[in-house]
């Protein structure tokens, strides 16, 4: 087990639920999936990719396990180990016990009657998964494995990465959209947002930029801001994001939730509205056009020109 019980019950206090023999593995119910369930709005997912947010399995198959201390972080970055432990449980097994857990925890909203009840029947199947919830994914050793069982399912899959796995984005089987996550312009302020446990964090980064050119799914850079620390330098990231020649660019505000409330203060968190003017000139710098955005988000979508 890679999770104290004091952490475990902490965690499952929060709404996360612990899969597999190993217990390495979480699903957590996200809000927009229980919004959409109400008909009471949708993640900007959806809005931009199309994906249903009540048919979405927000899965993490590595919690315990992250490359970053990022101070924007909504999770207790003490649990974070910075390389893989133990044994890995099997994808399919994940999986399984993922989409029950799922069902579990939405089951009570079989009894309110503001539910969307052709929504709800359609929530027991989730199609969807988002390998993005807690630590980095690439160091779960079965990645490419989970990709395959989400495929096999008829599943669509989203998987975020924090790029210091280079190697094994050269060779991952790809999955329907690749995030890469990219919050500074350069290496002073990557040292101060991230935190990284490994000594070459920032030329582990630059690579990974330099990989995304040669996968054929859809790749999208996001951009999660913080006020007063990576809120800067839109040239700066305009020079990584065309290094990567990213499909999309993700321009996000830091959302002042979880575990970072007692790094970060609320004043940390951008305005919508300086969002969208960040974006627009981040595009500008690099040939991207704004497309849309997310005001519930705080989050602007860039396209290439």
């Amino acid at each position: 087990m890679f999770v104290s019980e004091a952490q475990v019950r902490e965690l499952e206090r929060a709404g996360y639920r612990f899969l597999g023999r190993h217990r390495h593995s979480a699903v957590k119910v996200c809000h927009w999936t229980r919004k959409s369930l109400l008909n009471r709005g949708f993640c900007y997912k959806q809005k931009f990719y199309g994906i249903q947010s009540h048919r979405c399995l927000q899965l993490a198959p590595g919690l315990p396990f992250c490359d970053h201390r990022c101070v924007f972080c909504w999770r207790n970055t003490d649990v974070t180990s910075p390389g893989w432990l133990g044994e890995a449980d099997e994808p399919a097994e994940i999986l399984d016990q993922a989409i029950a857990a799922q069902r579990l925890l939405l089951s009570g909203f079989g009894g309110n009657p503001g539910v969307d009840r052709k929504k709800f029947r359609e929530a027991q199947e989730p199609n969807h998964c988002a390998i993005s919830l807690a630590g980095e994914p690439t160091l779960y050793p079965k990645i490419n494995g989970l990709i395959e069982e989400c495929r096999r399912r008829g599943m669509t899959s989203f998987l975020v990465s924090n790029g210091m796995h280079p190697e094994v984005l050269q060779r991952m089987v790809e999955p329907t959209q690749l995030y890469l996550s990219l919050v500074a312009p350069d290496p002073e302020t990557y040292q101060k947002i991230c935190r990284p446990v490994v000594a070459d964090g920032w030329e582990r980064l630059r690579r990974s930029l330099e990989i995304l050119p040669s996968l054929s799914c859809r790749r999208v850079i996001r951009l999660t801001l913080v006020k007063g620390m990576n809120l800067r330098d839109p040239a700066g990231y305009a020079r990584m994001i065309e290094r990567s020649g990213a499909d999309f660019v993700e321009v996000k505000a830091y959302m002042w939730v979880g575990f970072s409330r007692s790094r970060l203060s609320l004043e940390n968190m951008p305005l919508h509205s300086e969002i969208v003017s960040f974006a627009r000139e981040v595009g500008d710098a690099c040939g991207y056009r704004l497309v849309d955005d997310s005001e519930a988000s705080r989050v602007a979508l860039l396209s290439r020109r």
